[in-house]
């Protein structure tokens, strides 16, 4: 037993199992937007060899398939800002604190408790306050780690072109390391990473557009000053699982019942039920085509993911938690016949 150790601790083992410690260190701040590449460099791939089958210059095909995938993105971008700074400015000079107290008054007089309702506005105010310097010195960190962040778009766009032109060069070098008798289990490993893809993307982006979609249309046909920019909201927060659409629809029932039109903040409560209904449905007939991954799992990834990685992590978060499941049951199968 310690002759077959002794075999594996030689200098070459030695040398390669420091320089890719030292190399981990150099590359882990980073480490996400390659993660984040590789994702979308799978989902880009497709797109990229058919427009190929077209051009025949594979670098053109793979620049152009990019700047598809990334105009939606940019431009929901624009029209969130956008329609934040247009609500904001609305807010801020068609308002005014005798109207904003006027409402708070309202609401009171539905209570069974007496409350004053010029301290209720003068807390809410003064909590709007703390609210907005906090969202205001966000933005100025933001700005000061701008540099940082270019860095990281730079790599991740980097990351995507090469992984999407050289994906099967990279998967192959790996493979090539890999012991002959363990090679079924590497295949079907790399198989249920792409099933975990597919579940992730299927069985919660895609749902998300399908109940903003939903979202959409409803808040609009309702009469809401800005139906389509909630219903974009509404299938932002379906990406978070202990969110989903609860929060704007209950916002605008409460805002309803503060304007007194009571039909409508019914109506727009049972649709609010309506969304969170479908997505029962819809979210498991999606990702279960793929794989059978229990939704704690995933919801541990969504929850946990951003607290490590930031924003990426709500993809890269159940990723890694979904490859780590999919990961130690092939292996159960594989290696312990439990099948």
């Amino acid at each position: 037993m310690g002759i077959e150790i002794k075999e594996y601790f030689t200098l070459p083992a030695l040398l390669i199992c420091f320089l890719l410690i030292v190399s981990l260190m150099f590359i882990f701040p980073v480490l996400k937007m390659i993660i984040l590449g590789v994702i979308l460099a799978y989902g880009i791939r497709p797109l990229a060899f058919k427009i190929q089958s077209k051009l025949k210059f594979s670098s053109i095909s793979i620049l152009l398939a990019m700047v598809i995938v990334l105009i939606p993105l940019v431009l929901l971008l624009g029209y969130i800002s956008f329609e934040i700074s247009s609500a904001l400015s609305s807010v801020l000079v068609s308002s005014s604190y005798a109207d904003f107290n006027s409402s708070i008054s309202n609401l009171i007089s539905y209570l069974p408790v007496n409350l004053d309702s010029n301290t209720i506005s003068a807390q809410l105010n003064s909590t709007f306050e703390n609210v907005a310097g906090f969202v205001l010195n966000y933005g100025v960190s933001f700005l000061g780690k701008f540099a940082n962040i270019t860095l990281e778009l730079f790599i991740l766009v980097c990351s995507v072109f090469y992984f999407v032109r050289d994906g099967d060069k990279c998967f192959n070098f790996i493979r090539s390391f890999v012991p002959r008798d363990s090679i079924n289990f590497f295949d079907n490993t790399v198989e249920s990473v792409k099933d975990v893809l597919k579940s992730i993307f299927y069985g919660h982006f895609l749902t998300s557009v399908i109940i903003g979609i939903f979202g959409c249309i409803g808040y609009s046909l309702l009469g809401y000053p800005y139906g389509i920019f909630l219903g974009v909201l509404t299938g932002i927060f379906q990406l978070i699982p202990i969110f989903g659409p609860w929060p704007i629809y209950w916002t605008l029932f409460f805002i309803d019942i503060l304007g007194g039109n009571y039909p409508r903040s019914v109506i727009v409560l049972l649709f609010g039920f309506f969304l969170s209904t479908i997505d029962m449905y819809i979210r498991p007939a999606l990702s279960s085509r793929y794989v059978d991954i229990h939704p704690l799992i995933l919801l541990v990834g969504f929850l946990s993911g951003p607290l490590v990685y930031g924003l990426v992590g709500f993809i890269v978060g159940p990723l890694i938690l979904g490859i780590t499941f999919t990961v130690l049951d092939s292996y159960r199968k594989e290696y312990l016949g439990d099948g």
